[in-house]
């Protein structure tokens, strides 16, 4: 996951460097005499990672447009804030002086998305960024019919 401008640029950059590189290889491929077929799969692993890292700028460019999507019981809280600093412009150095820690300390937490954060922590970084955060809880289509459950079915 790109977290920052820096990693961003270095992202681009990176994503062009790689597209040179696959048509390069793609030429000498040719130049071999290989097949279309062998030459497909010979550039594939390139091609993978040419995609999984296009796919991270273009998530990047998703999260500055606050393109957010949702977030389901909690899981991803971490990279959901990592998202939500990155959809208010805010720099992991502007993050930190809000909460009046390190820049380093934010950036091992993004790094680690997060991990084990507890709800206070999360409560506090929402504030500081300036975001609200709405919970709505579904009863499940069907609960379980034994126990203390059985008195919620219709």
């Amino acid at each position: 996951m790109i977290r920052n401008e820096s990693e961003y640029r270095e992202a681009v950059a990176r994503l062009e460097q790689e597209q040179r590189r696959l048509e390069e290889h793609s030429a000498r491929l040719a130049e071999m005499g290989l097949r279309d077929d062998e030459r497909e799969r010979a550039l594939d692993p390139l091609r993978s990672f040419h995609l999984q890292l296009e796919e991270e700028v273009q998530s990047y460019e998703r999260l500055k447009r606050g393109d957010l999507g949702e977030l389901l019981n909690l899981h991803g809280l971490g990279r959901t804030l990592v998202a939500l600093r990155i959809a208010r412009g805010l720099s992991q150095r502007e993050l930190a002086g809000l909460l009046g820690v390190h820049e380093s300390q934010v950036s091992r937490d993004e790094r680690n998305e997060y991990h084990g954060i507890t709800v206070q922590r999360a409560s506090r970084i929402l504030d500081a960024i300036q975001v609200r955060m709405h919970s709505a809880f579904e009863a499940p289509v069907r609960p379980p019919a034994s126990g203390a459950h059985a008195a919620l079915q219709p």
